[in-house]
């Protein structure tokens, strides 16, 4: 399957590195199967980085066994529920409690992280941010927290977006 990562240049080896914001699932190399996601990232980070000209999307392989490999400490949330939510928010939150190679699952996207805050602030059961949320198409994101897991993404090119 192909991976895709939105930023202002191409990425052919993929390092992690340490974010200036707390991510949904903490610091990691990101990436989604959703081409025109990534591409909406590019955008963003080029909009809000000084000096950046370009916005692209690097393309990888990945091999869906990846998922399924036991040598790698692997979550996978398949749907935004409550434990999702938790985690999500205890990441953004600057409070990570992970040790996974790889995480899987959706984007709590800006846009809907407007019901989220109401959740973080009493306004919101756990259940109304769920209900809220389920409406929405959510994208995919999966995130690499380890050099090992890294080696699973074989780069394949690159698109300028315009």
């Amino acid at each position: 399957m192909n991976l895709y990562h939105g930023s202002t240049h191409k990425i052919e080896k993929p390092k992690l590195i340490e974010s200036l914001r707390n991510l949904d699932f903490g610091n990691g190399f990101y990436a989604t199967t959703s081409f025109d996601q990534a591409s909406r990232w590019a955008v963003l980070k080029k909009n809000r980085t000084k000096n950046a000209n370009n916005a692209i999307v690097s393309i990888y392989n990945c091999s869906e066994l990846l998922f399924q490999n036991d040598n790698y400490n692997i979550k996978i949330f398949e749907k935004a529920n409550e434990l999702w939510l938790d985690f999500v928010l205890q990441n953004r939150n600057g409070n990570p409690i992970h040790h996974f190679d790889i995480i899987k699952g959706p984007v709590a996207n800006d846009n809907l992280f407007s019901t989220i805050t109401l959740y973080e602030s009493g306004l919101l059961s756990k259940t109304e941010t769920i209900l809220r949320l389920k409406p929405h198409k959510l994208f995919d994101q999966i995130s690499f927290h380890s050099t090992k897991a890294l080696l699973g993404l074989e780069y394949i090119g690159f698109e300028l977006i315009q």
